[in-house]
């Protein structure tokens, strides 16, 4: 039966990272035209696997990118996502503040994970801006 689990578990960890790799640009791509070919490389995956409401969805989403889609304002949107990150980080940083000087240890330790997942968001929109 373990065995059984495991080769599950590894079915299910191969499925993931495929997934993930369909969803990455081509290398060396930035901007639209990397927005452009990782949802073209999941159209294909989604095609490959005869998944027709996402096959759906993601033509429209690239047709939406090839219409719209210019590098300055994806620059601008990326920029904006990176600000309102660090401005969730600055108040959660205060909310820690606060609660340390009431001494609440259960509300010290929720802040400091929302602190730690509004770090991990900032990160995550830094990672965006140079892509």
């Amino acid at each position: 039966m373990k065995f059984f689990s495991h080769l599950v578990l590894l079915s299910v960890i191969g499925l993931g990272a495929t997934s993930l790799q369909a969803a990455q640009p081509d290398a060396g791509l930035t901007g639209c035209a990397a927005k452009r070919s990782a949802i073209e490389n999941q159209l294909k995956e989604a095609r490959e696997h005869n998944n027709s409401d996402q096959v759906a969805g993601l033509e429209k989403a690239l047709s939406e990118v090839t219409a719209n889609c210019t590098d300055a304002s994806l620059r601008k949107e990326r920029e904006q996502k990176v600000l309102d990150a660090r401005h969730e980080v600055s108040q959660r940083t205060k909310d820690l503040d606060k609660a340390m000087k009431k001494g609440d240890a259960e509300k010290i330790n929720k802040r400091k994970d929302k602190l730690a997942e509004s770090k991990k968001e900032l990160q995550e929109a830094l990672d965006q801006l140079e892509k």
